[in-house]
């Protein structure tokens, strides 16, 4: 039985849908790469939502042995060095970069005082699978050398994904995670069960959407048990940072929320899912005017600082 999102998706939000949609219309995965940067980037540009007054930003670089890595810092006039957060951005792995999470970032600095770090990590198909984690973990040991406060990864759909990886994979560092904030993360759950079906063909994104992104990102090797690509399929969820996800209903990601929180909870660890009621994938860009994603933003704006701080809300 087809899902009525006529009935779970409100006025404000299918006229975000409809504008993002004359933008990047639904059937952009068929376009070559190019073209859907190109789309995508002008889409982000419609969205921008400027700066608050109170934030500056700088570019950088994170040097590795064998490229840079572009990041853009984000500071309050007002600071509060009690953490940083290290910001992945969502499209796919093929799409985004600095510039189309520019506001989110800056948002995001002005409302918890913290210095925010973007990681404009490399992109496929140039560069597959682990290229982008690879980076995730660069800008991560960069930030533990640069920073001697603690460290908040966090991020959106495939950002959510890295910042997931990254704390996976930090376990026993001496600057582990303080705490994790994963914005409608796609980690690897079962396209077989939950959301993966009820919200198969969600408007802004579709399951033949995730499996083109999968399969491109992947370049078609067996990822099946590599906690990198899906950090659900680790066996061991242990000693991972204080975890919150907030999810949107409907958007066919919406179940690795609370199975990720499961799999922590089970594992002695604290976690917790948010399911935001009829948003779509990508609701961070109608935060200035949905007011169910102006409440969801506000959400994770006061769990990054929560954990930067420390202290656990839920």
């Amino acid at each position: 039985m087809a899902t009525d999102y006529g009935k779970l998706i409100d006025a404000e939000t299918w006229a975000f849908i409809e504008r993002t949609n004359s933008f990047y219309p639904p059937d952009t995965i068929d376009y070559t790469i190019d073209q859907q940067r190109a789309i995508y980037d002008r889409m982000c540009r419609e969205f921008f939502a400027g700066y608050p007054e109170n934030v500056t930003a700088a570019d950088g670089t994170v040097e590795t042995p064998t490229h840079a890595i572009p990041i853009r810092i984000y500071r309050s006039s007002t600071p509060d060095d009690r953490a940083v957060v290290l910001y992945f951005h969502g499209g796919g792995f093929i799409l985004g970069g600095l510039d189309s999470h520019d506001d989110v970032c800056a948002e995001l600095c002005a409302r918890t005082g913290y210095e925010v770090v973007s990681v404009d990590y490399r992109l496929v198909p140039e560069h597959l699978h682990p290229a982008a984690f690879d980076d995730a973990m660069s800008a991560f040991a960069w930030a533990a050398e640069a920073y001697a406060r603690p460290i908040v990864p966090a991020g959106d759909s495939a950002g959510g994904n890295l910042a997931a990886a990254v704390a996976h994979h930090t376990r026993g560092h001496a600057r582990a995670p303080i705490g994790q904030v994963l914005i409608y993360p796609g980690l690897g759950g079962d396209t077989a069960r939950g959301s993966y079906v009820t919200h198969a063909d969600a408007p802004m994104l579709t399951v033949r959407d995730l499996l083109y992104y999968k399969d491109i990102r992947s370049g078609g090797a067996d990822v099946s048990d590599d906690v990198s690509f899906q950090p659900l399929c680790d066996p061991d969820f242990s000693s991972l940072p204080p975890t919150v996800v907030v999810t949107a209903e409907c958007d066919p990601l919406s179940s690795d929320g609370p199975a990720y929180r499961d799999a922590i909870r089970a594992a002695g660890g604290r976690a917790v899912s948010f399911e935001e009621k009829g948003l779509v994938h990508g609701y961070l860009r109608a935060r200035h005017t949905v007011s169910r994603a102006r409440e969801s933003f506000t959400r994770i704006v006061d769990a990054v600082r929560a954990l930067g701080k420390g202290e656990w809300l839920y």
